[in-house]
């Protein structure tokens, strides 16, 4: 049966490493029959969870912030399966990213539990350095966020190495989210 999946990409940067992560993981969930939706939130006036706990005051509405986040949210009620990617920036996920991430808050508490749809969750990360210490606190932030709202954990894909614009092309992390786009 096909799924709907929800791509969130994080990078300021067009064609850059992660978009292309991306972009493989898209072309495998594609081939295998499903429909995967990229949001690039870089490009998009999302900002930050302002912690008001204003979530679903409106009764309708998750969040009292009126940006586009609203673009966003019919796919996080909507798609069963949502990938996070992002290269990292002084070892944490882009700011873009982590605007429009924070933002979920709204559908973890009471008021939005029965709203979101995503069940299972996944994270493709690029970074420039090699060492596995840079990307830790990353993955650990990820694992809380799925924990807290209950996804099960499809893959983590970490692109290590690649700080070029185009060294992913080089890297088996491309074939390796291409696989996990299949599997899911």
């Amino acid at each position: 049966m096909a799924k709907e999946i929800l791509v969130l990409t994080g990078s300021p940067r067009r064609k850059g490493n992660s978009d292309q992560l991306a972009d493989a993981f898209i072309r495998g969930a594609a081939a295998a029959g499903h429909n995967a939706h990229k949001f690039e939130a870089a490009y998009k006036d999302i900002h930050g969870c302002r912690g008001c706990n204003m979530c679903w005051s409106s009764g309708t509405d998750p969040c009292v912030v009126k940006d586009d986040f609203f673009q966003l949210a019919p796919l996080i009620e909507s798609c069963e399966l949502a990938v996070f990617v992002s290269p990292l920036y002084f070892g944490g996920f882009t700011a873009q990213l982590k605007c429009a991430w924070d933002r979920f808050y709204a559908y973890g508490r009471k008021t939005g539990k029965d709203r979101i749809a995503i069940k299972e969750s996944a994270l493709l990360l690029t970074l420039g350095d090699t060492d596995d210490a840079t990307y830790k606190h990353a993955v650990g932030t990820y694992k809380g966020i799925s924990e807290y709202l209950g996804w099960k954990d499809r893959g983590i894909i970490v692109a290590k190495g690649v700080n070029g614009k185009m060294d992913i092309l080089k890297h088996e992390a491309l074939g390796q989210a291409e696989a996990l786009g299949k599997s899911v």
